[in-house]
């Protein structure tokens, strides 16, 4: 298993400082031997594929990756433009994460459908493979889109892209059309159980090699009497489930009842021995976000740097 880095919104940082401390924080990962840098789509805060093609110039050798950007909020064509040029600055490093979020962001914020996700995301796929397939036309005509449009970023550069996948439709799509998934508030039963064979399962249909399971897992190196707590404070500020239906029906698959329950806390020894259970439940890449914890911000650095640096340690694979 791959250990990398997942970061999110950062709230405190001055809104000045947000742009360059997550890059700086990609640089300060690849320095730590972390193999992947992931960005989420996090609503009203930074474009997660800007601030991914400015890591990209700013460091050498980390995959960094979105993890990651809803399909509704972008035609295709465009997702597709904007992903090559987006490679093209990584250098080949570049890993697009898509999925389809969830009715309360994209129907209650934006005001957009959420009919039939999993149908669009096929249909989406259909148009992102024609884009990708090289310069020349784009003609596709499925129940969701009807292009017909020509593509010139690039002679030949691969993007390769993982879906947000949780229940079996999604999950046979990301094996028979994807790379893999990348996952949120899956524990180690719901992966085992329920998410690799069924994405194994699909790939292997199809022929397509193995694929790649790369699950977000907070993390937060505390005393074992601050654990509780930490799992409480993971779900206040990462969690609440109940609003997202495709996560509380995921959640059934597992023990978790929130994000929280999915957090590998604790000291050292116990850090490590939860990260190795996801692994042994399929997980390829582990994308860890730190979760800092202290009463003011000083405290709260000093519990990031503490975790950053045990997390460094066990790189590049566990």
């Amino acid at each position: 298993m791959r250990v990398g880095m997942m970061v999110g919104s950062d709230k405190e940082r001055p809104r000045a400082e947000r742009l360059t401390g997550v890059v700086g924080d990609a640089v300060a990962a690849e320095a730590a031997g972390f193999t992947t840098f992931w960005m989420p789509q996090v609503p009203g805060y930074l474009d997660a594929l800007t601030v991914v093609t400015l890591i990209g110039q700013a460091t050498e050798r980390i995959e960094t990756g979105t993890a990651v950007v809803p399909i509704q909020t972008r035609h295709p064509m465009i997702m597709a433009q904007q992903a090559m040029t987006t490679q093209l600055a990584c250098g080949g490093r570049f890993t697009l994460g898509i999925g389809p979020s969830h009715d309360w962001i994209v129907n209650g914020q934006l005001g957009l459908p959420y009919d039939r996700p999993a149908r669009v995301m096929r249909d989406y796929l259909d148009v992102l493979d024609a884009s990708f397939a090289g310069p020349g036309s784009v003609d596709i005509d499925n129940d969701t889109y009807h292009v017909h449009a020509s593509v010139d970023v690039t002679d030949a550069q691969q993007v390769p892209v993982l879906l947000a996948a949780l229940g079996p439709t999604m999950l046979r799509l990301a094996g028979e059309r994807a790379g893999g998934t990348i996952l949120w508030m899956a524990d180690e039963r719901a992966i085992s159980d329920h998410i690799a064979p069924r994405i194994t399962a699909a790939a292997g249909r199809v022929g397509r090699p193995a694929p790649r399971i790369v699950a977000g897992v907070p993390v937060a190196l505390c005393s074992a009497d601050e654990t509780d707590d930490a799992r409480a404070y993971a779900s206040e500020v990462l969690g609440h489930a109940e609003f997202s239906p495709n996560y509380v029906r995921l959640l059934e698959h597992g023990d978790a009842e929130d994000v929280g329950d999915t957090m590998a806390a604790g000291d050292e020894s116990a850090i490590l021995a939860r990260l190795r259970r996801y692994r042994d439940a399929g997980v390829t890449d582990l994308a860890a976000r730190i979760v800092p914890l202290g009463k003011d911000a000083t405290d709260r650095a000093a519990s990031r740097r503490r975790t950053h640096d045990f997390l460094s340690s066990l790189c590049p694979a566990l």
